[in-house]
């Protein structure tokens, strides 16, 4: 039977709660991450590149400590307010990270809302992690 364990690293705001990830075996499951710093402060207000960016070193963050990185996503899903004006920039900040040879499968969704009226962005992700033997 497979251990769950919970991921939560340090450099990283922790909601009361909830995980930044849930490791299962082999698969390592990534909550929606945001433009959030270490201490919960909204970085980039007004900007999604900056948006984007803080999302992605978080992202960063939660598969290092879980045992994987960028390359070992398998599935990624993005979040948007404002699709129309935002995927061209996302898709910039993704290619940062992610090599085309080892793009996941990928969704992106616009919604109404996230969390709070400034934040523009939440991606969430599924990885391999840990050897696969």
């Amino acid at each position: 039977m497979d251990t769950i364990v919970r991921i939560q690293p340090d450099d990283l705001f922790a909601f009361p709660g909830l995980h930044a990830g849930v490791r299962v075996g082999h698969l390592l499951f990534v909550s929606g991450q945001v433009p959030l710093g270490p201490a919960g402060e909204l970085v980039g207000t007004g900007d999604f590149r900056m948006q984007a960016e803080q999302v992605f070193a978080n992202l960063g963050s939660v598969l290092a400590a879980g045992g994987s990185g960028f390359d070992r996503l398998v599935k990624l899903t993005a979040f948007f307010v404002d699709i129309s004006r935002d995927l061209p920039v996302y898709r910039e900040v993704r290619d940062q990270y992610i090599v085309a040879d080892h793009a996941p499968a990928s969704s992106v969704v616009q919604v109404a809302k996230l969390f709070q009226p400034a934040v523009w962005l939440e991606v969430e992700a599924v990885a391999v992690c840990g050897s696969t033997r």
